[in-house]
């Protein structure tokens, strides 16, 4: 076993792999390696809350596992700047953190992350360490070797670890691309050197494991792109991801192209863009880019607006735009909008809306369907065939993707030969556990339920909070207020009623009237016993028995809160 106060003491066979997120779900990555007492992190991301999540911000993985451990844990590496590998620093890391605590990330994701900490308080001071194509670190009994990888961000990097079991490879995201926007292609020559350094275990990216053939190139989308700015005589509105740096250098640069000047609208994005170009990954000719203020200075045909809301977010520029809820924009006739961004499973129903409400204000919507105008990321069957067939690995682990997409990669390992016995298909807070011989799960798992982000509050939605919210959101709320007479034990008055999302009071007087007869029977009877009364009972009874008339008159069950006040 790795002993961190003996190092050389290693008795252990085993090396744990222990996934907090990213495996049967999109997003919120995060792995831990652990052998003997060392610890290593990689990646530390959210994920956004799904359509059946009302005010959720975000979920982030559950990390109770390391409550205890915290010393054991050498270094946190991360593969990329997407919010889905960084976005949980801020909620996590201060849990973790520790003065000997060591952080590695290439130029970009630094950037980010340590932007996005600013905007949080009480954070520790992150000394993150930047790591490049080529740069090796040792941490314990880790030895990281990083390497480039093509995704639609600048700056992502695949992981090659030396372990004392043996030498594993993370894909990172990735996809091969001959013809990148703002990056160099693929270096097969350095994955083919990797390849030849016997892999124990390939762990690969699955997101894009169901769909056929080859990921589309970013030069095929620029070209595509293109088509749209030749013909549009109104404004372009290009709605993107904020951290989708590529798709935005296509837009700045089509938007000189047809002599147009660039408009960049939403929080994050204008955060991005200015660090972007503050590291030279974003280039614009000088008086491209102008403020929002100014755009009445210019006509509709020589104007672009990249803002964020692709996904159909309520606060997002996009959708502020469609509710003429924006201060100063107003879809106008002839404006184009362009939805350059696929669909993040589970909004799709949202994302539908919006484009419906865009078009009834008459104007043109693009979208990836309709034309090939957004690459994703993500290596497709022929990509990820490749890449088994370069690494050769010994043991696959497919990562990254819902567990349909984990299940697609497996059955491509089968294809390229790999036996089934060497592949695993695992879910979060699965204890994984590698040595030469095998690969299999402990019967054991640990944590790996999601942790909620609503406002300041972490973990402190759960199931029961968001049921509620269900309930009120379906069939509304009914309180009914009782003041009771201490002395005589009788009700006082007629009770009063605030219903919010259920009936009308002022329509439903009959049903009203029914209702405060038996709460008052139900509370007289409970207090003429002369008996100490059970207020937490009576409360039960009333939600309960009003509960059951209330359904049988509107077949509805609204959420039933009685109020007594003793005087």
């Amino acid at each position: 076993m790795y002993n961190l106060q003996n190092p050389h003491k290693q008795i252990s066979n085993n090396l744990r792999i222990i996934p907090l997120g990213g495996l049967g779900e999109v997003g919120r990555n995060m792995f831990i390696f652990e052998y003997g007492q060392a610890i290593l992190i990689i990646d530390m991301g959210l994920r956004w809350p799904e359509e059946d999540m009302p005010g959720i911000d975000c979920i982030i993985p559950n990390i109770s596992y390391l409550k205890g451990k915290e010393k054991n844990i050498l270094g946190l590496v991360f593969t990329h700047g997407h919010y889905d590998h960084i976005g949980a620093v801020p909620y996590l890391l201060r849990k973790i953190w520790h003065p000997n605590f060591q952080i590695f990330a290439s130029p970009l994701a630094k950037a980010l992350i340590l932007k996005r900490q600013k905007e949080f308080s009480q954070q520790p001071k992150l000394d993150i360490e930047t790591v490049k194509n080529g740069s090796r670190i040792k941490l314990g009994p880790f030895h990281i070797e990083f390497f480039k990888q093509n995704h639609n961000i600048p700056d992502n990097l695949g992981l090659f670890i030396e372990t004392p079991v043996g030498n594993i490879l993370h894909t990172s995201d990735f996809k091969f691309d001959a013809h990148p926007v703002n990056d160099l292609p693929t270096d097969f020559e350095k994955l083919k050197s990797l390849g030849q350094r016997k892999i124990l275990l390939l762990m690969s990216d699955s997101t894009g494991a169901e769909d056929e053939g080859h990921s589309f190139s970013e030069k095929e989308i620029f070209e595509n792109l293109a088509k749209i700015f030749e013909k549009a005589d109104g404004r372009i509105i290009a709605a993107t991801f904020s951290s989708l740096l590529n798709r935005i250098q296509q837009i700045i640069t089509l938007s000189e192209k047809f002599h147009r000047k660039v408009v960049i609208d939403g929080y994050t994005m204008k955060t991005n863009v200015e660090i972007a170009k503050r590291l030279g990954y974003l280039k614009s000719e000088k008086g491209t880019l102008i403020t929002i203020k100014e755009i009445e200075n210019y006509p509709n045909s020589k104007l672009t607006i990249l803002c964020t809301g692709a996904q159909g977010e309520a606060e997002a520029v996009l959708m502020r735009i469609a509710n003429r809820e924006h201060r100063l924009l107003r879809f106008r006739k002839g404006d184009a909008v362009i939805f350059s961004s696929s669909i993040i499973p589970g909004n799709e129903r949202t994302v539908q809306i919006l484009k419906d409400d865009i078009l009834r204000q008459g104007v043109k919507v693009f979208h990836y369907k309709m034309m090939d105008i957004h690459a994703g990321g993500h290596a497709q069957k022929q990509e990820l065939k490749q890449m088994l067939t370069i690494m050769k690995p010994k043991f696959f682990l497919p990562i990254h993707g819902q567990y349909s997409m984990l299940v697609a990669h497996a059955e491509l390992a089968q294809e390229m030969g790999l036996p089934e016995k060497n592949i695993l298909i695992a879910e979060n807070g699965e204890i994984i556990t590698l040595n030469q011989k095998r690969i299999f799960v402990e019967k054991r798992t640990v944590p790996s339920n999601y942790v909620m982000v609503d406002g300041l509050g972490i973990g402190d939605v759960g199931e029961i909070v968001l049921r509620d919210r269900h309930m009120l959101a379906e069939d509304g709320m009914f309180v009914i207020i009782t003041v009771v007479d201490r002395q005589a034990g009788k009700v006082k008055g007629s009770p009063d009623i605030i219903s919010r999302g259920f009936v009308y009071l002022r329509e439903s007087k009959p049903l009203l009237a029914e209702t405060r007869k038996k709460v008052i029977h139900i509370i007289n009877k409970a207090t003429g016993s002369g008996r100490a009364v059970n207020w937490s009972y009576v409360k039960d009874e009333i939600r309960n028995q009003l509960g059951h008339f209330l359904y049988t008159k509107t077949q509805r069950r609204p959420m039933i809160l009685p109020v007594i006040i003793e005087v």
